[in-house]
């Protein structure tokens, strides 16, 4: 080989080493307070990307919480438009939120769309001392004296937690105007509510309500929104379809990164997870954590955020 060919080939491989490395800062951004989805999606990246050698320190993490993600949003769409080395977590949710205007004067095309890490379910959580043992036991209770019942949920009016408190409501035969419900900043703040008895019923979401019943919270799941029973420990619990309630609510966790970001760096972090994702370990990580495997990255990733929104999109009335 000829000195000339060889230092043509070694500024090759610089410049493509270079394209794929890592940036500088690398951080997971939780779009709201602490204990809740959000924060689980950024442990589960941290976890994840400690499966390879493609970063040069570890994850970290970022509180951003406001708005149930809206906040974020926006500053990642405004002034942290080129961060490439951040990451924020988004759920189903934020999609949800996205195409009914929630997060103002932006859709899905405002950010770019890194990786599904996982799926998760929509669960129905009341206390140990509840006197509802199922999901009919409860949309008995709110057929007798919806006002009665205090509901509580992350997010807003018309968000999705809302959404499936009012759909116990219309199989109950109540009008969901009537229904009490109470909005919190995230599904952990649903869940301390619960335990102190300032609310009756929480619709979070099962892999973040199994971790706080793990961790010693006195509350059980009388349904997962599952199309059938997941495996492991939520296999006890019962679908929301078993007991007569055609509800089927999945829940994506994944990341996002700000428009400006070069195609380089987008493409690093994409084939990251892609990696990270197809490891044998990455299976236990998210059956530990009760998620099951969904991975989506890049391109495919983003037809998927655009088939959602124009979904949502044709179902903007609640029920």
């Amino acid at each position: 080989m000829s000195i000339r060919y060889f230092f043509i080939v070694l500024a090759a491989l610089l410049c493509s080493s270079g394209s794929m490395a890592s940036p500088a800062n690398p951080t997971c951004v939780i779009p709201s307070e602490r204990d809740g989805g959000f924060q689980l999606t950024c442990e589960i990246a941290q976890k994840a990307l400690a499966l390879t050698t493609a970063l040069n320190q570890p994850l970290a993490i970022e509180h951003l919480p406001g708005g149930v993600g809206a906040i974020a949003f926006n500053a990642f769409t405004s002034t942290r438009r080129a961060e490439a080395g951040s990451l924020v977590a988004f759920s189903e949710g934020s999609l949800f939120n996205l195409a009914r205007g929630k997060f103002g004067a932006h859709d899905w095309t405002d950010v770019r769309w890194v990786a599904v890490l996982g799926l998760d379910y929509g669960a129905v959580a009341v206390s140990n001392q509840s006197p509802w043992h199922s999901l009919q036991d409860l949309v008995a209770a709110i057929a007798q004296a919806p006002q009665s019942i205090v509901i509580a949920g992350a997010g807003t009016i018309n968000g999705r937690d809302w959404m499936r408190a009012a759909s116990l409501a219309k199989a109950a035969g109540v009008d969901f105007r009537k229904m009490r419900f109470v909005a919190f900043e995230s599904g952990g703040d649903c869940m301390t509510a619960l335990i102190g008895g300032h609310v009756q019923v929480c619709m979070n979401d099962a892999a973040t309500s199994q971790a706080r019943i793990d961790a010693g919270d006195q509350a059980r799941l009388l349904a997962i929104y599952s199309d059938k029973r997941l495996e492991g420990k939520l296999g006890s619990v019962p679908t929301a379809r078993e007991q007569g309630f055609d509800i089927v609510w999945p829940v994506v966790r994944g990341v996002y990164m700000g428009p400006d970001v070069s195609d380089a760096d987008y493409a690093f972090w994409s084939e990251t997870f892609k990696t990270a994702m197809s490891q044998p370990a990455y299976s236990k990580i998210l059956t530990q954590n009760y998620l099951q495997p969904f991975p989506l990255v890049g391109e495919e990733l983003t037809k998927f955020v655009s088939d959602h929104a124009a979904k949502a999109t044709k179902e903007r009335e609640p029920l």
